[in-house]
């Protein structure tokens, strides 16, 4: 594997928010994930791309927690959070915007809004829901409105609104393209950019290789549960294997 740190002068600086080693989880005797190595570091866009099946979801799962990890460990902000429940990863500052968005659709877009600032002080939340409304003008002209009857791009970015509530320390974004239209999928990875460029650490896990790595600071490609490549995003890019197995190139 290479070594996703060493042609990035960035990180050398930048302490470390997420690290993963070693890891390893079943799904009963299946063995998902093999041995994962991976390092987000504060401000970082960290992406890890693969195909359909290769164990993403379920190293969001385990980051989360409400994946079993069988071995290995997870630190966060230099805490073993590796047997930590998934509500206390979530006040911590670990949130994560699932796939396929799940947004409560009989319920208003301020309502779920609402809902990602449960473990924020109420004092808080006014300020941070003006942010989100700054952040995604679309949801504040439709914040009375059910979420259902938002279309599937102004669902991401409800879905992301509602994680960046809980202020976290790092955003996890599982398939924020899943389903939409090659405009949206565009527009979604422009609001991911910025996000990164407000500051706000990002691990990214995403199918779409290449808006995913053109954005990314460090990459990472996985296949059948195990790290198979690793460096600065637009340098996979132009990895012969990333083109061929990825890019139809």
């Amino acid at each position: 594997m290479r070594d996703a740190m060493t042609n990035n002068t960035d990180v050398t600086v930048k302490p470390l928010v997420l690290e993963i080693k070693g890891l390893t989880s079943h799904y009963g005797r299946i063995q998902a994930l093999h041995g994962i190595d991976i390092e987000v570091r504060q401000g970082q866009l960290v992406a890890l791309v693969g195909a359909n099946g290769a164990g993403k979801t379920t190293l969001l799962r385990a980051i989360s927690g409400v994946q079993p990890i069988s071995g290995g460990s997870i630190h966060f902000s230099g805490q073993d959070v590796s047997r930590a429940s998934a509500d206390k990863r979530v006040r911590a500052g670990i949130c994560q915007v699932p796939e396929g968005r799940q947004v409560f659709g009989p319920m208003s877009v301020q309502d779920n809004l609402l809902l990602g600032a449960y473990t924020r002080p109420k004092g808080e939340v006014e300020a941070e829901m003006e942010r989100m409304y700054q952040l995604f003008p679309i949801l504040k002209e439709k914040r009375l409105l059910l979420a259902g009857t938002l279309s599937g791009g102004q669902q991401q970015m409800l879905a992301m609104a509602r994680a960046l509530m809980g202020k976290p320390s790092v955003l996890l974004l599982d398939e924020p393209s899943m389903g939409l239209a090659p405009l949206l999928i565009a527009e979604i990875f422009r609001i991911v950019a910025s996000l990164r460029d407000q500051g706000i650490t990002i691990f990214l896990v995403e199918q779409n290789a290449h808006a995913a790595l053109s954005i990314a600071d460090v990459g990472y490609v996985i296949e059948t549960g195990a790290i198979t490549l690793s460096g600065p995003g637009p340098e996979l890019l132009k990895n012969e294997q990333v083109q061929s197995a990825y890019l139809g190139m």
